[in-house]
């Protein structure tokens, strides 16, 4: 969905997509991103964890959660765990393309 909308909002972002934490790690092992954008539940570690491992490793580029999870503690957790912004699916689509292109233009 989302490599969808994005290449419909803009036509400029190249989207990778991945089915599973390990497959996301292992990726950012070989190559960079310039924003990552996560989902709370995904198969085999939970895209908070993912998250911190993904700063741990050094890894700078804004990460964006995109969630259905919408407790107001899950939103925290993100942060905490290294998040830059934490959206609510599928309410937040027209922020969402604010927010990838806000942070995207703030890391170059």
């Amino acid at each position: 969905m989302l490599q969808q909308f994005l290449g419909l909002s803009n036509g400029s972002y190249e989207v990778t997509s991945v089915g599973t934490a390990a497959e996301a790690l292992d990726l950012t092992s070989r190559r960079a991103f310039d924003l990552y954008i996560l989902d709370i539940s995904l198969p085999g570690m939970d895209g908070i964890s993912l998250c911190r491992r993904l700063r741990e490793r050094g890894i700078a580029q804004p990460i964006i959660f995109f969630s259905a999870m919408v407790q107001p503690a899950d939103r925290q957790f993100c942060l905490d765990a290294g998040a830059d912004d934490f959206l609510v699916k599928p309410h937040d689509l027209d922020r969402f393309a604010d927010t990838v292109a806000e942070l995207l233009s703030s890391s170059e």
